[in-house]
C-alpha cells in the first residue's frame, strides 16, 4: 500500500517544486509521510465544504491546487477559519499537499490542461519558466568524492531533466599549510601538506543552494573546504506560465467566447469576452486563473485572444484600446479546475487500484448569485 510520501514523489515528479514562484508555498501542509494513502480527493481550493466531501469518501489525503497558508500565520486556533480547517483535517487524519504555480508552469499542468480542453495544439509557454541553477564546485579528496557527491544529490534530486546524480570531477594535486589554531583532518601544524584531490562540479536548483552547501560541508573531512557557487545564466525551457496555441480552424471572436463556456465547467461567474464579435480568432494565449499579470506577454506574443480569469476593469480596457488581443475571462475556479482530471489520471496510472481518486466538482469560487 503507498504512503504519503510516495504519493508526494510522484507529484513532485510531473510538478516540480522548484517551478514554483519564489512567494507561492507549496507542498505538504500537514500529514505525516509515512501515512497509508488509498484515496485521495483533489481540489482547487480548500473550504470546510471540500474538507466535508473529504471526510464522506474516507480519503486520507487532499490535492488542492491554491496553497492554504500562503502568507505567514502566527496562530491556527480554532478562533480562525484556517485554522477550524487545519484541527480538522488533523482530527480526521486527511494530509493536505498544494501545487500550485509549479503546476501552474509544469508540463500535464493547469495551463497545459486548459489549452487541450479549449482544443488548443501546438503548445509553447506564454512565458518561458528561466532555468534558476548554480553550479557548485568543490575540492576534495578522491577518496571522499563519492560520498560528498551523494549528500548533494540527496538534497537536490533530479536537476536535469530526470537525471540524478549529475556531477563532473577532474584530478589534480592541493596543497596547503595548516597554521598553529588548524585541526587538520589531514596533514601537520606548520608543514605543508600535498594531497591528491578532485575538483568537483555540480548544477543545483538556486532554491536548493543552502541545503546542497550544507550537505556538502556535513561530509566533507576538511576543516575549511574551498568551494565556490557559480550563479548560471538564465535560459528558457518548454515549462512556464500560459500556454500559447493554435484553434484547429479560426473562429469569429463570439463563437470563440462561446466554445469556451461549452468547454468548461459551469459557475454562476459564466464567461464573458471584450472585443469585436467577428474578429477572427486562430492564435489563443491561455492562462489558468488571475492572469492578468500576463496581458503585455499576451500583447507581445500577437495572439488573436486570451482566455484567462480575474481581469480587472483598467488593464481591460487599456488593451482593448490598444488593439491588442481580444480578452476572456472565464472564471477563476473553472479555468484552474481542468488541471484536475489531469493530475488525477497521473495519479491512478502510477498507483492503480491500489489508490482511489475523486475530482471534487465543488465549485470554490466565493461568487454565489448572479442577477
Amino acid at each position: 500500500m503507498p504512503q504519503l510520501r510516495d504519493i508526494m514523489r510522484v507529484l513532485e515528479q510531473h510538478y516540480p517544486p522548484t517551478l514554483a514562484q519564489d512567494w507561492d508555498k507549496v507542498g505538504l501542509v500537514c500529514g505525516d509521510p509515512q501515512n497509508q494513502i488509498t484515496k485521495i480527493l483533489l481540489t482547487v481550493d480548500v473550504t470546510a465544504k471540500v474538507v466535508e466531501e473529504a471526510e464522506e469518501i474516507g480519503a486520507q489525503l487532499i490535492v488542492a491546487h491554491h496553497p492554504f497558508l500562503l502568507r505567514g500565520v502566527n496562530t491556527i486556533a480554532t478562533t480562525t477559519p484556517k485554522g477550524r480547517l487545519l484541527h480538522r483535517l488533523i482530527k480526521a487524519d486527511i494530509a493536505l499537499y498544494t501545487a500550485h504555480t509549479n503546476a501552474d508552469s509544469a508540463r500535464a499542468g493547469v495551463n497545459e490542461a486548459l489549452a487541450k480542453r479549449l482544443g488548443l495544439r501546438e503548445l509553447a509557454p506564454l512565458s518561458a519558466a528561466p532555468t534558476a541553477l548554480d553550479r557548485l564546485v568543490v575540492f576534495v579528496p578522491h577518496k571522499q568524492r563519492d560520498a560528498v557527491v551523494d549528500a548533494v544529490d540527496a538534497v537536490i534530486g533530479p536537476v536535469l531533466g530526470d537525471y540524478t546524480r549529475c556531477a563532473f570531477w577532474a584530478d589534480g594535486t592541493g596543497t596547503f599549510t595548516p597554521g598553529a589554531g588548524a585541526n587538520p583532518t589531514i596533514g601537520e601544524i606548520g608543514r605543508v601538506s600535498v594531497v591528491p584531490e578532485s575538483r568537483l562540479e555540480m548544477v543545483i536548483p538556486r532554491n536548493k543552494r543552502a541545503r546542497a552547501v550544507r550537505a556538502m560541508l556535513d561530509v566533507h573531512p576538511y576543516e575549511e573546504p574551498a568551494y565556490d557557487v557559480i550563479e548560471l545564466a538564465h535560459t528558457s525551457r518548454d515549462e512556464g506560465l500560459g500556454r500559447i496555441g493554435l484553434l484547429t480552424k479560426p473562429l469569429p471572436f463570439a463563437e470563440f467566447v462561446r466554445a469556451v463556456a461549452g468547454a468548461l465547467p459551469s459557475t454562476v461567474v459564466g464567461v464573458r469576452g471584450s472585443g469585436d464579435p467577428q474578429r477572427l480568432i486562430s492564435r489563443v494565449a491561455v492562462c489558468g486563473g488571475a492572469g492578468d499579470s500576463l496581458l503585455a506577454d499576451a500583447t507581445r506574443a500577437g495572439v488573436d485572444a486570451y482566455v484567462t480569469a480575474d481581469l480587472r476593469h483598467h488593464p481591460a480596457s487599456d488593451v482593448l484600446e490598444a488593439d491588442g488581443p481580444a480578452l476572456v475571462d472565464a472564471g477563476h475556479w473553472a479555468t484552474e479546475w481542468t488541471w484536475l482530471p489531469v493530475a488525477a489520471e497521473l495519479l491512478d496510472e502510477e498507483f492503480g487500484p491500489e489508490v482511489g481518486t475523486t475530482v471534487s466538482e465543488i465549485v470554490t469560487d466565493p461568487w454565489t448569485v448572479r442577477i
